[in-house]
């Protein structure tokens, strides 16, 4: 079991395969976080696929508006929405994008971060200063290593659950 430091900003999703455990990094990306805890304790993510996961590169999430497996799933729409609540500005920082880091997706426009994230399966530092790092895997980071590869994978993955640690 992990050792869980701070419980209000740790996130603990259920996988298929086991706990991935996430440190969330208030003082690198205080909105990102924040808004990833909002979505946790609404329930938002659970049951949302990963809809991008490239071998070797990533594994993306969060599509709380079209990817919710349970919730009238379209695969082919899974991946083009976000939540019902306003974008983020990008919080860029020195933090590397090394393997186990979350990272915020956006569209080209980098002020474009809402609910998806996707966590990096290797170093990926080519996106360092380009995408907003605003949490760590620190335990489970084997399950994240399992989730099924594809663009989008024809069976997609789901979170099953995310929770904040301090509420479970």
């Amino acid at each position: 079991m992990a050792e869980i430091k701070d419980p209000e900003n740790t996130i603990v999703m259920e996988l298929k395969n086991g706990t991935v455990t996430i440190e969330l990094l208030p003082d690198v990306a205080p909105q990102h976080s924040e808004r990833m805890k909002e979505l946790a304790r609404a329930g938002a993510y659970d049951g949302v696929v990963f809809h991008r996961v490239i071998d070797g590169f990533m594994a993306q999430t969060g599509d709380v508006k079209n990817g919710n497996k349970n919730e009238g799933f379209d695969l082919r729409m899974a991946g083009t929405g976000g939540s019902d609540l306003p974008n983020l500005p990008a919080e860029f920082s020195k933090l590397p994008h090394d393997r186990g880091t979350l990272g915020a997706a956006r569209s080209q426009n980098p002020n474009s971060a809402n609910s998806q994230f996707f966590i990096n399966f290797k170093d990926n530092h080519f996106l360092n200063g380009q995408y907003t790092v605003y949490g760590r895997v620190i335990e489970g980071m084997e399950h994240v290593d399992a989730i099924t590869k594809g663009e989008p994978p024809a069976d997609p993955d789901m979170m099953i659950s995310v929770k904040v640690a301090a509420d479970a």
